[in-house]
């Protein structure tokens, strides 16, 4: 079986709700970066150990929170050495709006794991864009390149739209079907 690691930061709760639903789906470890942007180094060898490895932040601003991004920065380490390269790479962010520029969150996770030589998945999902779709349709949002929820900025992480956590539970069994391919 593939060891999938999904590395996330989450500000208010809901990045990391979003991270146990990908979890649930690829059989994962959650591995989260916390409120200072900071891995232990276990968390680090479970990373470095992992035929995968899923990005996870919040859309802040257009992008990653900085947390997530002192962790990217921290990865020039093992880009140094090439540690990651070949490894399975995807992505999922959260947003309080529909849009909330969280496609440029995906291509930040994207250009990460160019740099590093990974793989990249994306959903393989078609978007719920029928007139008959409703907000409780999987992949209501339309993502092809990775997961997305919405959550508005009030919501509680128990209010979050169920629908968008069942894009990211399937989502995570796509990144351990196309792992498992590709680890033969």
């Amino acid at each position: 079986m593939s060891k999938i690691a999904i590395v996330f930061h989450s500000g208010y709760g809901h990045t990391q709700k979003m991270a146990e639903s990908v979890a649930a789906g690829a059989r994962g470890a959650l591995v989260a970066i916390d409120a200072e942007g900071n891995l232990t180094p276990e968390q680090w060898a479970t990373l470095h150990a992992a035929d995968a490895i899923v990005f996870g932040s919040p859309t802040y601003m257009g992008s990653v929170s900085w947390q997530f991004k002192k962790f990217a920065d921290a990865s020039s380490k093992p880009w140094f050495t090439h540690a990651w390269k070949d490894k399975v790479a995807a992505g999922f962010t959260n947003s309080a709006s529909m849009n909330g520029d969280k496609l440029s969150t995906l291509h930040y996770f994207f250009t990460l794991s160019q740099q590093h030589g990974m793989v990249w998945v994306g959903t393989g999902m078609t978007p719920s864009s029928a007139k008959s779709a409703t907000r409780g349709d999987v992949n209501y949002l339309g993502s092809f390149a990775g997961a997305m929820a919405a959550t508005p900025s009030d919501a509680s992480v128990d209010e979050m739209v169920p629908s968008d956590l069942e894009t990211a539970r399937r989502f995570g069994e796509r990144v351990a079907t196309v792992t498992a391919r590709f680890n033969k």
